[in-house]
């Protein structure tokens, strides 16, 4: 039987690359969910996510109970009832997946978050790039251009690598004079995106020292998953990853939704 009549709770998370739509049931299970690319007009994009994320979950508009936007465009959403934090969302939707003391990494389009919990979900505290693309999935794109391979197969291509080829700047802009040096010098594309993997890990690591257990959500994870075995080689440690990294954000901003509507 299809949600047509029971409640749903929306969470919207817009930003600045893509936006992501999460419709939960009353007891938390995931009904529907759309991602696409955010564009120049915010509220169309998630006016879209939303008619196709109700769809899915073959529920009517009139039975969302609530709905809360996050993101970078959040309050572009004209449909919602409130906003929270991207912070506190992807914090509530990684604790939603994983109730235990948890650093949660965040690779995103244009930024990277490292947040961590205690047991209780509680925020211990928090570290946020925005100043700078390196290490986000902007750098991913800019450099997938460059090396003129489709994004899509980087994760697999650098999985073929049997020797990495290390990059020694972080700046995007100097990374892509970079890639084109060791392209000129010879070196595999495998070995260079396995190295462009690498230059993204190493940043976030650089942003804070992680916890024993790692969650890692974002778009960049979806598609790289790659990116999270590595993360485990060279850390020696648990790393943990929702059934949809790219949602983490929208599925917490729904479930707070959710919450609200509970304490009416």
């Amino acid at each position: 039987m299809g949600a047509m009549n029971k409640t749903v709770f929306v969470g919207v998370d817009v930003g600045a690359s893509r936006t992501k739509v999460a419709v939960l049931d009353g007891e938390k299970n995931l009904l529907g969910f759309c991602v696409r690319k955010s564009g120049t007009d915010f509220q169309k994009t998630a006016e879209e996510c939303l008619e196709e994320s109700l769809k899915m979950a073959e529920a009517s508009p009139e039975s969302v109970g609530k709905c809360f936007s996050t993101g970078y465009g959040r309050k572009n959403v004209s449909f919602r009832d409130d906003t929270k934090t991207e912070i506190g969302c992807h914090a509530r939707g990684a604790y939603h997946y994983f109730p235990i003391a948890i650093t949660v990494i965040d690779i995103g389009g244009q930024d990277n978050k490292i947040i961590r919990l205690d047991d209780q979900g509680r925020r211990v505290n928090f570290k946020m790039n925005r100043k700078c693309a390196a290490g986000t999935g902007a750098f991913l794109e800019e450099m997938s251009m460059r090396l003129d391979i489709p994004l899509e197969e980087m994760d697999g291509l650098a999985r073929t690598s049997e020797h990495m080829v290390e990059l020694g700047s972080y700046c995007t802009v100097f990374s892509g004079t970079e890639v084109l040096e060791k392209i000129r010098q010879g070196e595999k594309v495998a070995d260079i995106v396995k190295g462009l993997f690498y230059s993204v890990i190493k940043r976030v690591m650089e942003m804070d020292s992680l916890t024993d257990r790692i969650v890692m959500t974002g778009g960049v994870v979806e598609h790289n998953p790659y990116i999270v075995e590595m993360v485990r080689e060279i850390t020696g440690k648990d790393v943990l990853v929702p059934e949809h990294p790219q949602l983490t954000g929208a599925v917490g901003a729904a479930l707070f939704a959710m919450e609200a509507s509970l304490t009416e």
